[in-house]
């Protein structure tokens, strides 16, 4: 929910995505409304043989230095695609800087990571194998090249068999195939009036009307652009936590620009209902105070209790369909 977006970034996003929509599978199947928000696609054209295999590498904690945590300790499945704490554990003990954000919809945003300091989900993988679970790729490729079942299944779906670089877009389409659509929402954006109440339809209507949607927009709600947090007012969240050893990895981090400090990726609000606690440093609980404090510092507004509930109601219709990966 912000104000302005200064950056064209967000018009390259969104051209993307539309272009990327019209040739998925099932995307844009009805009459679409014409609003700000575009449906979760039913499906995508994923690899199914590449799927599998990168759905119990993401799940294979050998993948870790110590044999300790994968992928989906902290994007679990089943709680979302994330841990549901301020922020994770490496493997060695130190806890990030930053909270961890769903792996559910990421094949949409502009960027991995807060910062968006990788472009792709390949990259993702890349630096959390080395980072978050200290391991390398020597290491990894041998643990797996151990394996008769990992052996038969990289030589049967890959030429080159057991390889770092197929390791890594084995677990990247499986991430990609992770979507949730057909929430309320998204059925009422391809013409179903009776899925949202009139309530929610309210809800969405002052979403518009504050501007919210200036940000939060396209398939994700979010996820395609960077945006300064604290527009109008700095907000009580975003302090680095207490012991945090690195410096903030805002968006300047990555550019070197000074005018990008505390600039972050918008996050999704697909599936906010479920993903607390919220923003950055994870240090908000409750999505009623996510809303109030967003409202202040990106909107410049004082909304009523009445006005927040009515935007929590809109929230709570873009939970779409966890299915664990598309079928």
């Amino acid at each position: 929910m912000g104000s302005s977006c200064a950056r064209p970034t967000r018009l390259v996003a969104f051209g993307l995505l539309l272009g990327w929509l019209a040739g998925a599978s099932g995307s844009l199947a009805g009459e679409l409304r014409h609003e700000p928000v575009l449906p979760v696609p039913t499906c995508t054209a994923m690899d199914g043989e590449k799927v599998q295999l990168g759905k119990r590498l993401y799940h294979d904690v050998r993948l870790s230095a110590n044999n300790s945590i994968s992928c989906a300790t902290c994007h679990p499945l089943d709680g979302w695609g994330m841990d549901g704490i301020p922020r994770s554990t490496r493997v060695d003990g130190d806890i990030n800087t930053l909270n961890t954000p769903t792996v559910f919809n990421a094949l949409f945003n502009i960027g991995q990571f807060w910062n968006g300091r990788v472009t792709s989900l390949e990259e993702q993988i890349e630096e959390t194998v080395r980072v978050e679970m200290g391991s390398n790729w020597n290491d990894v490729l041998r643990k797996v090249a151990q394996d008769d079942a990992y052996r038969q299944s990289f030589a049967r779906v890959y030429r080159g068999g057991v390889q770092a670089v197929n390791i890594r877009d084995a677990i990247a389409e499986f991430e990609r195939s992770l979507i949730t659509p057909n929430s309320r929402f998204d059925r009422y954006l391809r013409g179903d009036d009776q899925a949202i109440t009139p309530r929610e339809k309210q809800g969405y209507e002052l979403f518009k009307k504050l501007g919210c949607v200036s940000c939060h927009q396209g398939v994700n709600l979010g996820g395609n652009l960077y945006h300064r947090t604290g527009v109008f007012n700095r907000l009580e969240s975003g302090a680095p936590p207490a012991g945090t050893k690195e410096p903030e990895p805002d968006r300047m981090a990555v550019t070197g620009d000074p005018e990008d400090a505390r600039v972050y990726k918008v996050p999704s609000l697909r599936n906010v209902t479920r993903t607390a606690p919220y923003f950055h440093h994870g240090d908000v609980e409750t999505l009623e105070d996510a809303v109030m404090l967003m409202a202040r510092g990106q909107l410049g507004r004082s909304i009523s209790v009445p006005e927040r509930d009515l935007l929590v109601g809109f929230l709570g219709t873009l939970e779409g369909i966890l299915y664990g990966e598309c079928r």
